[in-house]
């Protein structure tokens, strides 16, 4: 293993350290860590078992490696708790901690912007920017990710991958939920909520993403871990006050499975009831309309994105619902599912 020396924030009196996850991500990761080096200097990278020599690579740009036993089962949460892991035992002091997924390049002048908040907020326990997808141009399913990640200026509910966090509250609610296949920093969230921080979303860039998506495939995967997430979620923090999640496994149900087999089964006596299914193209149609005023970021050709987010919206809830059954299967059965990867 190689080290580097931390470097204080903007404000000159939190240390940062920072933990890298990736998996086989080349030339992605080789961004991700020069973009890092620029801004901070304790770099810790959690590798899962890649083959493409992501190791090697970042040993040579000088990040401490740490490499998972791939014969437990794997996890983003897994690999996380094992950075911070590595960061606490390196000898230095850290106060604040930043996650990047490794596919991510870190935008100049984000670690400065958001550890120059925290400082000024000490409510805030984590914030995070704007991920923007690199390459929105080459298929609907990047350009529908990059309209995902632009969520609303202020106080959140959640943050992704991406994050800065004060250390103190992370070790304080336990770090991440290690058995979780997706959907942790939403769920760490609700925890540091609970007790008593604030998640802060800045109007600041933070990381260009590369998804790679550009097969049906993987999008539907993707979806399908979502729904996942949204009933295991529902599962463990779906009790009042938080509701964490109820809405969306709920319209995955309603929208997914039951409708469509309450009307394939009553077609089987009553054949009108197939027109029921032109209920989805309505939804779609009433989502197009709901996402008015046309979305700033949209650019050219915004009736076709509108429309193809509604669609995309409708569509993934059969695959979301394939996803919270799959939860179902089981959590009944005792069978934990493993990561459900879309690359």
């Amino acid at each position: 293993m190689t080290s580097a020396e931390p470097l204080p924030s903007a404000a000159g009196v939190h240390a940062i350290g920072v933990v890298v996850i990736g998996r086989n991500e080349g030339e992605r990761l080789e961004r991700c860590l020069r973009s890092l080096h620029s801004q901070v200097g304790a770099i810790v990278y959690v590798d899962s078992g890649s083959t493409d020599g992501s190791v090697a690579l970042a040993r040579a740009l000088g990040a401490t490696v740490c490499e998972l036993d791939m014969s437990q089962p794997f996890s983003a949460a897994r690999a996380r708790n094992a950075g911070v892991a590595a960061l606490r035992s390196s000898g230095n002091a850290f106060e604040w901690l930043q996650f990047v997924d490794g596919d991510c390049e870190v935008a100049p002048g984000w670690i400065a912007a958001a550890s120059a908040f925290l400082e000024r907020r000490p409510d805030v326990v984590a914030v995070c920017g704007r991920r923007r997808e690199r390459f929105p141009e080459r298929s609907i399913y990047n350009r529908l990710c990059d309209l995902e990640w632009n969520t609303p200026i202020g106080a959140a509910r959640a943050c992704g991958g991406d994050v800065l966090m004060r250390l103190a509250a992370f070790e304080r609610v336990g770090g991440f939920r290690e058995e979780l296949i997706a959907g942790e920093e939403p769920e760490l969230c609700v925890r540091l909520r609970a007790a008593g921080g604030v998640i802060w979303r800045l109007d600041h860039e933070m990381t260009l993403h590369d998804a790679g998506m550009t097969r049906f495939s993987q999008w539907w995967k993707r979806s399908m871990r979502g729904g996942y997430a949204f009933a295991e979620g529902t599962a463990l923090h779906g009790a009042p006050p938080e509701r964490h999640w109820v809405r969306e496994t709920r319209s995955a149900w309603l929208w997914g499975f039951a409708l469509p087999v309450v009307l394939l089964l009553g077609s089987l006596w009553q054949p009108a009831m197939l027109a029921g299914f032109l209920l989805y193209p309505l939804q779609v149609a009433r989502l197009y309309v709901r996402s008015r005023p046309p979305d700033p970021d949209a650019g050219k050709g915004q009736f076709e994105i509108r429309l193809a987010r509604a669609f995309f919206l409708v569509l993934g809830k059969f695959s979301e619902a394939a996803g919270a059954l799959k939860f179902v299967v089981g959590r009944l059965t005792g069978n934990r599912s493993r990561l459900i990867e879309y690359k």
